[in-house]
C-alpha cells in the first residue's frame, strides 16, 4: 500500500493556531474563514500575511470591502507593518478620491468582470498566499446563483492551477446561502463571538471542514489582545500522560500529615470545603509555601483576592509569598471572571505545569470558576478535563470550596465531589467561649488517613494542627459541638504561644 504523500503546511504567524490546524493551512488549498462582522476575520488574515512575508514569501489581500488605509490602520493598531504584503483595493471611488489610480464601482459591473480583476492581479503579483475580502461583496454583484456559483468554480480552477494557498473571508451578511461555498472549498473555519451577561464578550473558533488533513476538533477559545491573536486550544487530557511516582506530598507540619495519612498524593485533587473565613485558603498556602521550601515550583489562581491580601495573609501565616513569587518560585495569577474565559484559564495553567514545571496548582475558588459563563454544565465539563490532565502530569492540585452559610444550615453551591481523590472538611466549632476550627478528611482514594476531627489555628507565626478529638458531634451537619476537655485544645492568643 502506498505510503500517503505529506501536507505541506503555512504557517498562520499564530502558534497556537497551528497547533489546532496540527502545523498550519494545507499548502495550496482553498480555506473559508467565516464569522459575523467583528469576530477577527481581517486580524487572522492580516496576521497570516505578516507571517508569510517573515518567511520570505509574497503575499496578496485583496479586498472588496475596507481600503487599504483601513487595513494599513487596523495593522497599526495591533503594532503591525504591511511593508512587503500587497494590497489591492476594489471600493467605491468615494472613498478613494485622493488616489491616482483606477477604482471599480462593485454595484456597476458584472461579477465576471470583477473576478477577472481578481484573477489579473494575481498573475501579476505572482503570491504564494492570497487573501480575498470578502466574498458577501462578490454576492452582491448578482442575484443568479448559477452565474455566482460558476465564477466562483472558476477562480477556484485558477487558484489550484497556480498552487496558491488562498483564504477567504465571509461575513455571514447573507444567511440564505452561508453554506454554498462549503462544497466548493477545501477547508472551512468558523469564528464566533457571544456576548455574557457581564463582562468581556467570548471569542471561539472551530476547524468544521478540512479535506485531506488532520486537525482538532471542537470550539476553542480565542482572544484579540493589542499585539496579539492568542488561541487557547481545547484540552484534550488522554494527550499529556506521563511518568511519575505517586508519592505523597508534605504540608510541613506533623500533625496534619498524620491527618492526611501522609500527605497529599501526587496525580491527585484535593477539595477543601468549608464556610467562608474556615481557613481554606491559608490550608492551601501551606502546601504552597511546603513545596517552595522543597525547590518545587507552585501555582496559586486566585479569583476571589488581589495579590495584596494574599501577602497579607501569607505574612500571618510566616510566609514569604512575595519573595517566592519574585524569585519566580510560586507563578500568581490573578484571574478576573469577568475577563477571562474558560479556554484561557486552561492554557493559562497548562503553561504552568508544561512551562515551568509546577508540581502543585491551586485553584482559589472553585465558586468564581463556575461563575464565568452561565453554561455550567460545560464548565463542569471543562473542569473534569482539567483535572484529568493535572492528575495525568503527577500535579498536586487543590480546589477550593466555599460553602454558603457560615454555620448551621451549610450548603455547597455545587457538588464536585465525583471529581476530587481526596476531600477535607473545614468547620467552626464552639468551645470554652471562643470560636476555634476544625478540620477533617472525609475521603481519600489513594490511602488511609485519619477518621478522627482535630483543631487547627492560624497564628501569626503560623498554623498549628493540635492533637485528635474524639468528643466532636455534628461536623458534618454543619453544627459541631465539642463535649471534651479543654486540655487537648490549643491555646488562644490570651494563654500565649
Amino acid at each position: 500500500m502506498p505510503k500517503p504523500i505529506p501536507i505541506e503546511k503555512v504557517q498562520t504567524g499564530i502558534p497556537e493556531f497551528d497547533l489546532i490546524l496540527r502545523g498550519g493551512l494545507p499548502r495550496g488549498r482553498i480555506h473559508l474563514l467565516e464569522g459575523a462582522p467583528g469576530t477577527g476575520k481581517t486580524t487572522i488574515a492580516l496576521q497570516l500575511l505578516a507571517q508569510t512575508r517573515d518567511d520570505g514569501r509574497k503575499g496578496l489581500y485583496i479586498t472588496l470591502s475596507e481600503s487599504a488605509p483601513e487595513l494599513e490602520a487596523t495593522a497599526a493598531s495591533h503594532g503591525w507593518s504591511l511593508d512587503g504584503i500587497a494590497l489591492f483595493d476594489i471600493v467605491p471611488i468615494e472613498a478613494r478620491l485622493d488616489r491616482q489610480q483606477s477604482v471599480l464601482y462593485p454595484s456597476e459591473v458584472e461579477l465576471g468582470e470583477t473576478v477577472r480583476l481578481i484573477i489579473d492581479r494575481i498573475e501579476e503579483e505572482n503570491p504564494e498566499v492570497v487573501v480575498i475580502d470578502t466574498v458577501s461583496e462578490l454576492r452582491l454583484l448578482t442575484q443568479d446563483h448559477l452565474s455566482y456559483r460558476r465564477q466562483v468554480l472558476a477562480l477556484k480552477q485558477f487558484l489550484q492551477n497556480r498552487r496558491c494557498t488562498t483564504l477567504i473571508l465571509d461575513d455571514l451578511t447573507h444567511q440564505e446561502s452561508t453554506t454554498e461555498l462549503h462544497s466548493l472549498v477545501h477547508s472551512v473555519i468558523v469564528l464566533e463571538q457571544s456576548e455574557r451577561f457581564y463582562g468581556a464578550a467570548r471569542r471561539r473558533l472551530r476547524i468544521a471542514k478540512m479535506r485531506g488533513a488532520e486537525y482538532q476538533s471542537g470550539w476553542h477559545d480565542f482572544a484579540i489582545t493589542e499585539r496579539n491573536v492568542l488561541v487557547f486550544p481545547s484540552l484534550i487530557a488522554e494527550e499529556h500522560r506521563s511518568d511519575f511516582e505517586p508519592e505523597e506530598m508534605a504540608s510541613g507540619l506533623t500533625a496534619l500529615d498524620e491527618l492526611m495519612g501522609g500527605g497529599l498524593t501526587h496525580g491527585t485533587t484535593t477539595i477543601l470545603v468549608g464556610p467562608s473565613g474556615a481557613g481554606k485558603s491559608s490550608l492551601a498556602l501551606q502546601y504552597v509555601a511546603a513545596a517552595v521550601k522543597r525547590g518545587e515550583h507552585a501555582t496559586y489562581f486566585s479569583f476571589d483576592e488581589n495579590f495584596k491580601t494574599l501577602e497579607l495573609r501569607s505574612s500571618a501565616l510566616g510566609i514569604d509569598i512575595v519573595e517566592a513569587v519574585r524569585r519566580n518560585r510560586v507563578g500568581w495569577h490573578r484571574a478576573n471572571p469577568s475577563r477571562l474565559s474558560p479556554g484561557q484559564f486552561v492554557w493559562q495553567v497548562r503553561r504552568e505545569v508544561e512551562d515551568r514545571d509546577a508540581r502543585i496548582v491551586v485553584i482559589d475558588s472553585l465558586n468564581s470558576y463556575l461563575s464565568t459563563m452561565p453554561e455550567e454544565q460545560a464548565l463542569v465539563l471543562q473542569m473534569h478535563e482539567l483535572l484529568t490532565y493535572l492528575n495525568n502530569k503527577g500535579v498536586v492540585t487543590i480546589l477550593i470550596l466555599a460553602q454558603q452559610g457560615i454555620i448551621g444550615d451549610v450548603q455547597n453551591p455545587v457538588d464536585l465531589s465525583f471529581m476530587s481523590d481526596t476531600v477535607v472538611l473545614l468547620r467552626f466549632f464552639e468551645a470554652g467561649g471562643e470560636v476555634r476550627k476544625a478540620i477533617s478528611v472525609v475521603k481519600k482514594r489513594t490511602g488511609v488517613h485519619e477518621v478522627s476531627i482535630r483543631e487547627f489555628r492560624l497564628f501569626p507565626d503560623g498554623m498549628q494542627v493540635g492533637p485528635q478529638l474524639m468528643e466532636f458531634q455534628g461536623v458534618l451537619t454543619g453544627v459541631p459541638h465539642y463535649d471534651g476537655p479543654a486540655e487537648p485544645l490549643l491555646r488562644g492568643h490570651a494563654e500565649g504561644r
